[in-house]
């Protein structure tokens, strides 16, 4: 494969109130992004079991190509509350498959050929995991057209300074929610300045092309050298919120890639990630309305 455009970190089962769900982060990423006719492959590790036999036989029946090892520890699940206005609350198990994703031959030959991949703080709890996803990373190719996206996601006491810091300086594209920016903007001393120059301090810290800052109800943003991009968010009758913010990082990247500009990649995706949260799960199929604006 070559071009390939990656979920890289976690898969693992979300145990919904009305029953389990394919999720994880970079495997809603990859779905999202397959979606829209990229060539996406999701990287991580299921267990032994039937659990994993089940999550394999799933990415195959949806199409979507992956690199995951079978490792000797069960397979990844998170259990999902919603609470009334369908936003999620997370149990996320530890010492899974997932953070023991091996580092191989195939996954540095898959990186030599990537032009993006999508990558989290999570699947970093674990040393051999977040070996692994920085190995990657050093493994692809160079150059302003290959998009290394850190989609933050801080998840309970799962991340520190060091894997954050490491992996900003690592990536060229931050997504981040207004949330994890207050977090992050106390890590790296930004308490006492607005949003925009929160965001602008962070950009020209760690030498990035692009920042994304997603607000909820507020809408959001595309912070890129010179311009800044804001779309208000759709008002929706939402049934849950998983999967959106992955929707949204899929859909921004495959525009990107397919020669939008950044104001078309970001209206693009807010209308999918809107669109996710009409719906149950994180992984809806879309209407062409959507993919066929990358055709």
């Amino acid at each position: 494969m070559k071009d390939v455009i990656v979920g890289l970190g976690e898969a693992l089962w979300d145990c919904l109130p009305e029953g389990k769900q394919l999720g994880g982060a970079p495997a809603n990423f990859a779905y999202h992004v397959h979606q829209f006719g990229h060539k996406a492959c999701t990287v991580s590790a299921v267990g032994k079991d039937e659990l994993g036999d089940e999550a394999l036989a799933l990415l195959d029946k949806k199409g979507i190509a992956c690199t995951i090892a079978r490792v000797d520890y069960p397979t990844g699940t998170v259990q999902v509350d919603l609470d009334d206005n369908g936003v999620p609350c997370y149990e996320i198990k530890e010492d899974v498959a997932w953070d023991n994703i091996p580092f191989t031959p195939a996954l540095k030959e898959l990186a030599q050929h990537s032009k993006a991949v999508s990558f989290g703080s999570l699947a970093q709890r674990s040393f051999v995991s977040r070996t692994t996803i920085n190995k990657f990373l050093d493994a692809m190719p160079e150059g302003d057209d290959v998009l290394k996206i850190f989609d933050i996601n801080l998840r309970q006491h799962f991340y520190s300074r060091e894997v954050i810091e490491e992996s900003l300086e690592k990536c060229n594209v931050l997504k981040i929610n207004d949330e994890e920016l207050v977090v992050i903007s106390r890590m790296f001393e930004y308490p006492g300045i607005d949003l925009e120059d929160k965001c602008l301090a962070l950009m020209e810290r760690f030498h990035l092309k692009m920042l994304v800052l997603t607000c909820g109800t507020n809408g959001s943003y595309v912070f890129t050298d010179g311009v800044i991009s804001f779309q208000e968010t759709p008002k929706i009758e939402v049934a849950d919120t998983v999967g959106a913010g992955d929707s949204f990082s899929a859909t921004f990247c495959a525009a990107i890639l397919a020669g939008k500009s950044v104001a078309d990649a970001h209206k693009l995706a807010v209308e999918v990630s809107a669109y996710v949260c009409t719906q149950k799960g994180a992984m809806p199929l879309l209407p062409e309305k959507f993919t066929d604006q990358l055709k």
